[in-house]
């Protein structure tokens, strides 16, 4: 809704967004991130893997918590795309490390879900929504629109219903389940709405006499990686073909319905993008602006997300993925030297003003251990589906790395500097990213064959 008048879905929550809105939560979110800066201390803790780890579910999955979010300084405000990038494997019953802690994330993950479904019925589908007061939601959009929101949402109701088909002795995993299931019947003709909006906003691009459609053809759209301000990114519409196709999953909308509006079946959609970004045969990041070298037009994040995007099952998708790749491993400039921890990109991005003020590498000359654990996770798909073992050591060297830092550091990190410190500028440091912590143990299983930690319920 474009306005600043409430929808209550529920008699106890209102959305508001509009300009007032935004005025408001930018506010608070300047209060809070150069706040937590300047004010936040820091805790010696134990540098033991296991005594991290449980410090981080304790506080990631606190009774006292309404919403499942990242750390500090995130956690004043909600960003429904993590829900699909940063924590698909808050369930994973091999992560949970007993029955109070399995029924602690179910209730989270259930609120969290919930109330990004009201703000979908409210018409509010934006990148953030920051709490502001009892009951009352401020939908705000950092920093274009977004194009993975909605991936989010539907990822985090997926997670619920999926939860009784892993072998578990948790009774919160079949609780978690029949929960998601009467959110999908109470809230699937709102998400069928807002997909069908989102599928009818792409723009047609021209190039090379096809004409194919994006999501930002001729304005920015938000994904993980938000402060990038490129158009037609490859991540940004991978994202939204990825969300056509869950959605079918989920049963919330049919593919004939998404045909009459793209022109395409999916099948054919998917195949246009990936010739339109992968026509050099690697994956170029971004069509914005003029053609670079390969390595310094690709970024990490094309990745893209857990189960989503990719499908190393196709010979075609598996020699784009693997040149990509190989550029990325074979460039000095994209890892922290003398490690597999590897940056965003090899150069810094183009950014809002803002951004290059306050955290210029942010998303660029930075690493962050979950892109990372999603790397080594789409490594192992293509091992798994050529038949060979040809990036398992490298899926394992992150991974290694990732723990070392994580020890080192007294914490998952957000993210890394260049140099393989925590990161930090005069206006931002990043947060310890408790909630992402789960992923990196599942990734951990897949990777070693055996689990790093072991719980005794």
């Amino acid at each position: 809704m474009n306005s600043d008048i409430p929808f209550s879905p529920h008699d106890d929550n209102r959305f508001y967004q509009g300009v007032v809105a935004t005025w408001v939560a930018n506010a608070l979110q300047a209060v809070n991130f150069l706040g937590d800066r300047f004010l936040r201390q820091s805790h010696q803790l134990s540098t033991a893997i296991e005594d991290l780890y449980r410090h981080s579910m304790d506080s990631a999955f606190s009774a006292k918590e309404s919403f499942l979010v990242t750390g500090a300084p995130h956690a004043s405000a909600y960003y429904p795309r993590d829900f699909a990038w940063f924590y698909p494997d808050v369930l994973d019953p091999e992560t949970i490390m007993d029955s109070q802690d399995a029924i602690r994330r179910v209730r989270l993950l259930e609120k969290s879900v919930r109330l990004m479904l009201e703000a979908v019925r409210a018409n509010v589908v934006t990148t953030t929504i920051v709490p502001a007061g009892r009951a009352r939601y401020l939908g705000v959009n950092y920093f274009s629109r977004p194009s993975d929101t909605l991936l989010g949402i539907i990822a985090g109701l997926q997670q619920m219903i999926s939860a009784d088909q892993r072998a578990s002795s948790y009774l919160a995993m079949s609780q978690s389940a029949h929960a998601g299931r009467l959110l999908l019947a109470e809230y699937g003709a709102d998400l069928k709405r807002a997909i069908l909006l989102l599928a009818s906003e792409l723009e047609p691009f021209g190039d090379d006499g096809f004409r194919y459609l994006l999501c930002d053809a001729s304005a920015p759209r938000s994904a993980a990686t938000d402060t990038r301000a490129e158009r037609r990114r490859f991540v940004t519409n991978a994202c939204v073909y990825t969300t056509f196709v869950w959605g079918m999953q989920l049963g919330v909308i049919h593919e004939n319905e998404l045909t009459g509006l793209l022109g395409r079946d999916l099948a054919q959609y998917k195949k246009e993008l990936l010739r339109l970004f992968g026509k050099g045969g690697y994956v170029r990041h971004s069509l914005d602006g003029p053609a670079g070298s390969p390595v310094s037009e690709v970024a990490l994040d094309f990745v893209s997300v857990h189960r989503g995007f990719w499908d190393l099952s196709e010979a075609s998708e598996r020699a784009l993925f693997a040149a990509t790749t190989d550029l990325i491993i074979a460039e000095p400039r994209f890892r922290i030297p003398s490690t597999f921890h590897f940056l965003v990109s090899a150069d810094n991005p183009r950014n809002k003003v803002i951004h290059k003020i306050a955290a210029p590498a942010y998303q660029g000359r930075s690493s962050w251990p979950t892109f990372n654990v999603e790397f080594a996770d789409r490594m192992l798909d293509y091992d798994e589906f050529s038949g060979s073992d040809v990036y398992r050591p490298y899926a394992q060297g992150i991974l290694k790395d990732i723990r070392t830092a994580t020890e080192v550091h007294g914490g998952y990190q957000e993210l890394l500097s260049e140099q393989g410190l925590k990161y930090r500028t005069w206006a931002y440091k990043g947060a310890v990213a408790h909630s992402w912590f789960p992923r990196f143990l599942s990734v951990w299983r897949r990777a070693f064959g055996t689990p790093l930690l072991h719980w005794n319920d």
